[in-house]
């Protein structure tokens, strides 16, 4: 369990234990506020699970950024995304047209989210903003949600932790400048959210709209020519 999970599980933990105890001294209904906490305390703690994830070799390979349903799997303008178009890089400003792959993340699917790439987190950024229900199209533009570029020799990426209607908490564990491996734990997205995850022209989708994804383990794509 990551660390951000602890306060919720000793908080309902407490609560719990509180409502037992006042059950115990001859107010039995309090054993049914007690059974809730507990199993309330139970579930945050599996909700924020941290497993280990095996991550496949090649450095041509772009994996999830996070577990969950593929939502949208579809081409955009590149020149229309500042992240691309003020890249400062010695490669320059990337163009051409990319994809956009969203990964939708219910209360279900782990919340840790994964690097795609090895290399540099060159930009980060916060963007306050709504908590309008993830699977919304709008979403992306008017949600909560951090920004992150990473870029390599070979490419660069961008991804997107949007927060949802219920999870409004980003927690980002990298900062910018830092360097990161393919795979590498990047951040947490408390409660249901989604992760839109940019390609620059030169990565191949592998996936499609409907396919269920692992953050770290599954391939996204793979980098071309």
């Amino acid at each position: 369990m990551v660390k951000d999970g602890i306060p919720y599980v000793v908080v309902l933990s407490i609560g719990g234990l509180i409502c037992v105890v006042l059950a115990l001294a001859g107010q039995e209904w309090w054993f049914w506020p007690a059974g809730i906490l507990i199993l309330q305390a139970l579930f945050v703690g599996w909700f924020f699970r941290n497993p280990e994830r095996e991550i496949p070799g090649g450095d041509e390979t772009v994996v999830s950024p996070a577990d969950g349903l593929v939502m949208v799997v579809r081409r955009l303008d590149l020149a229309t995304l500042p992240e691309y178009a003020t890249r400062t890089q010695a490669a320059g400003p990337v163009t051409g047209e990319g994809t956009q792959v969203t990964i939708f993340l219910s209360v279900f699917d782990v919340h840790v989210n994964r690097s795609p790439i090895g290399g540099r987190i060159v930009r980060s950024e916060y963007r306050p903003g709504r908590f309008l229900v993830a699977s919304l199209e709008r979403a992306t533009q008017e949600n909560e949600q951090q920004i992150v570029t990473v870029s390599n020799d070979r490419l660069t990426v961008v991804f997107r932790m949007i927060a949802g209607l219920i999870a409004r908490r980003i927690v980002l564990w990298k900062l910018e400048g830092e360097d990161i491996g393919r795979g590498e734990r990047v951040g947490l997205i408390k409660f249901g959210s989604r992760v839109d995850l940019i390609l620059p022209p030169n990565v191949e989708v592998l996936v499609r709209k409907g396919e269920r994804v692992r953050g770290g383990s599954s391939i996204i794509g793979k980098v071309v020519g």
